[in-house]
């Protein structure tokens, strides 16, 4: 009885945090108790996440399957049931289906996932380009076909944090990006290895020094999106995020003209705050 209650809270439980996380269905962002992945707003994440359940429910069936073998051989095989226990050592049928059946399952999931590989690789017909470029410790962008402007990004320290901002998500300059265009996304670094990567959009690079890697994204929904670097870098790894506001098409063009403006013979530190130790 006791543990039938048991099983009942925790099933109470995790069915108030699926309301939780249905409630804050479109809020940009992780947000507090969040167990799930992020809401996907772009093609590449929601292909992700449906192939991501489609393997939630192959393992739960394959863990209920062993579970029940187990509880049938403790019980059909017990000591006292089998004083004389069989010394039958092969069954050809039974090491055929258990050699075929993990490699049927192995090609269903190989298919989908190699599927979603080519498709995430790279844009065919890109209308825009940003360029990503990790430092140790913080992000700057090019915008080569909005006047071929660059800005870096850095981290706003706790103390200058305004209400609403995520604490170690939020950056001084943000990248602002369309909706419902097709983006290439080029991604390197200039000392060692970094990964630009933002969850609600499926996307993580690997920054390399010397070497350019190239994927794209679609955005589908305005908002603020949060990423960090996801590539063990130095001391201040965990201080390096991404932040990204996602506007209509003609907020982005205007945008565009008043960052070439802003941008320009800055070098790219025009409003830059310096990562401030003194907090951590």
């Amino acid at each position: 009885m006791h543990l039938v209650k048991r099983v009942a809270a925790i099933a109470a439980s995790g069915l108030a945090g699926l309301a939780m996380t249905a409630g804050a269905a479109w809020a940009t962002g992780p947000q507090p108790w969040e167990f799930n992945f992020q809401p996907p707003v772009t093609p590449v994440m929601s292909r992700l996440d449906s192939f991501h359940d489609m393997l939630l429910v192959i393992i739960s069936l394959i863990t209920l399957f062993v579970l029940g073998l187990l509880v049938y051989v403790m019980v059909r095989f017990r000591e006292s049931r089998n004083p004389k226990p069989s010394r039958t050592t092969h069954h050809t049928v039974v090491e055929i289906v258990w050699t075929v059946v993990p490699v049927m399952i192995l090609v269903a999931i190989a298919i989908p996932s190699l599927r979603i590989l080519y498709y995430m690789d790279r844009a065919a017909d890109a209308e825009m380009t940003v360029k990503a470029i990790g430092h140790q410790w913080y992000w700057s962008y090019e915008y080569p076909d909005h006047g071929n402007f660059t800005f870096d990004a850095y981290l706003i320290p706790d103390n200058e944090l305004k209400d609403g901002q995520k604490r170690l998500l939020e950056t001084d300059n943000r990248v602002v990006l369309p909706v419902d265009t097709t983006i290439r996304v080029l991604v390197t670094a200039t000392d060692v290895l970094h990964a630009w990567a933002v969850p609600a959009f499926g996307f993580k690079q690997d920054a390399v020094p010397g070497k350019i890697n190239e994927s794209w994204i679609r955005i589908e929904r305005e908002g603020t999106y949060y990423g960090q670097c996801s590539e063990l870098c130095g001391k201040d790894h965990g201080y390096m995020p991404i932040t990204i506001e996602a506007v209509s098409k003609e907020a982005c063009a205007r945008w565009a003209e008043e960052a070439k403006t802003k941008f320009a013979g800055t070098g790219g530190t025009a409003a830059v705050t310096a990562v401030a130790s003194a907090d951590r």
